[in-house]
């Protein structure tokens, strides 16, 4: 079988989304990605963060519902399948359709309200990412956001209802993405998860000191607990510039931190992912129709059939596999 190329953060514009049946001005349409060679996607419900109030809450969540039925319609059931499972992805890639997947980012949607990680999941999402840019009720932010009134660190790391929410993530069989987590509550949820977590968007603090990366500690603790580190395609994450200098970044600096986690974790718990349409994008793989690009740079590196089927798509899916099979017990 070929290569199972599954990119795992793409994001849709919202409210009104193009169509992904023909060309569009997205990064990620379903014409780019049998063009690029991307097999599947998970397309991603976003919430940005807001006023934490009911109101707030309320319009997060309805604003999430609304997308994850979205993307689910997306797929027709022939040339595009929505998978709800691993076995689902694998069938739908042997059978030569692309794959459309659905998760979750910015647990402000959930507000305070933990029947929603099982809603999620009956619309087939696969994965919660917990906070974005700001805080929220479940986690303090990577990056705080002052003009919504952060402090720099609100709940140290993950609030009690943060704790119940990855019980509750657990048991619904959705994966905890840390991505956007501060390393105190990224730490913690590694502690808490009974299923392994996963970064699906980010990057190595030791080559490029962004706060929206990893430092080798957090990678040390992803492998750890089984997890996973997906490096991804924002330029800013992988090379710093002078402020107002254009970011250079490319598939080699991409291939940089892929080696850099590997070297230090195993290729067992690193992958990749683009963040289209939500920042991602470097040069060789500035959409999805560029898709080999990154698959060039890497076999470039030394990563033959085996190592690369375990970055595009082998590791998430034996973290959502595990998810999945926790949930059932």
């Amino acid at each position: 079988m070929s290569l199972l190329t599954l990119d795992t953060h793409v994001d849709i514009r919202w409210p009104e989304p193009p169509d992904p049946l023909t060309e569009s001005t997205q990064q990620v349409d379903f014409p780019k990605m049998a063009r690029g060679g991307m097999q599947a996607a998970i397309f991603i419900a976003y919430v940005p963060q807001g006023k934490r109030d009911a109101a707030g809450h309320a319009a997060a969540a309805e604003r999430a519902e609304a997308m994850l039925r979205h993307i689910r319609a997306r797929a027709d059931g022939m040339a595009r399948r929505f998978c709800t499972t691993p076995e689902e992805l694998e069938a739908c890639h042997a059978a030569g359709a692309l794959g459309v997947l659905s998760a979750v980012e910015n647990g402000y949607a959930m507000g305070h309200d933990l029947g929603a990680p099982a809603r999620w999941r009956a619309l087939g999402a696969c994965y919660l990412t917990l906070t974005h840019d700001g805080h929220n009720d479940l986690s303090d932010s990577a990056r705080p956001k002052p003009a919504l009134g952060d402090v720099p660190e609100e709940h140290g790391g993950l609030s009690p209802l943060g704790r119940q929410a990855i019980a509750a993530l657990n048991a619904a069989g959705m994966l905890v993405d840390v991505s956007h987590v501060s390393k105190r509550g990224m730490l913690q949820a590694a502690d808490l998860s009974r299923a392994p977590i996963v970064a699906t968007h980010t990057a190595c603090r030791a080559l490029c000191d962004h706060p929206r990366g990893i430092d080798d500690e957090q990678l040390d603790v992803l492998k750890a607990v089984g997890g996973l580190a997906q490096i991804t395609a924002v330029p800013a994450f992988l090379r710093r510039m002078p402020d107002g200098e254009k970011n250079p970044a490319s598939v080699e600096d991409m291939a940089a931190h892929v080696d850099h986690a590997v070297r230090r974790i195993g290729i067992e718990h690193v992958g990749v992912s683009s963040d289209f349409d939500g920042g991602g994008g470097v040069i060789g793989w500035r959409d999805a129709s560029e898709t080999n690009g990154l698959t060039v740079a890497l076999r470039a590196r030394g990563y033959g059939e085996r190592e690369l089927g375990l970055l595009w798509s082998g590791n998430f899916l034996r973290l959502w596999r595990q998810a999945l099979a926790l949930a059932a017990r």
